[in-house]
């Protein structure tokens, strides 16, 4: 069984809605251990920690992108 994919355009969207999840699930699991530790209820604390970190995190990345991709072409040699 293949897995669907989405058409080229949406490669803007899925980049950083992924990064996102991903980045924000890593953070606000080292935080959440920092702050409460690896106990049992450390799922049910962190995953309300996570959700709002990265409804905040999704709308940042699609903002900072393109100014990212800015810097970056500023700071680097064309190719």
């Amino acid at each position: 069984m293949q897995l669907a994919r989405f058409p080229a355009r949406f490669a803007g969207i899925l980049m950083p809605f992924i990064l996102s999840i991903i980045m924000t699930m890593v953070v606000s699991a080292v935080a959440t251990v920092k702050n409460l530790g690896i106990g049992p209820n450390f799922v049910s604390d962190w995953l309300p920690a996570w959700a709002m970190s990265w409804v905040i995190a999704f709308p940042t990345l699609l903002m900072a992108l393109p100014i990212t991709r800015r810097l970056v072409r500023m700071l680097v040699h064309p190719a």
